[in-house]
């Protein structure tokens, strides 16, 4: 079953490339997703690897957390599971729910 790493503290010159030439030496490396800022293309400075298994993304946590990178200490753990998003959604005019008493 493949697992999900979170990477952060990355030097914004990190690649997706790099990122994966690395972890593959803890094993094999599903995706590697580099968290860019939307319109400037810019590193958000963290990005998610997925690994072939659990075994596998332990490994290269052991290897990686803490591990220096551009001059950067890498945080690397197990990725949390989205939370949803509780957004703003307005309502079209007219349509509240009014209450009549």
């Amino acid at each position: 079953m493949e697992a999900k790493l979170y990477v952060g503290n990355l030097s914004y010159s990190t690649t997706e490339q790099g990122l994966r030439e690395l972890f593959m030496r803890a094993g094999g490396v599903v995706s590697v997703s580099l968290i860019k800022e939307p319109g400037t293309n810019q590193s958000k400075g963290f990005a998610f690897v997925e690994m072939t298994s659990q075994g596998e993304a332990q490994k290269a946590i052991g290897m990686f957390n803490g591990y220096s990178l551009n001059e950067r200490a890498l945080n690397v753990n197990m990725a949390r599971p989205r939370e949803e998003r509780g957004g703003f959604r307005p309502q079209r005019s007219g349509s509240r729910n009014r209450r009549s008493y």
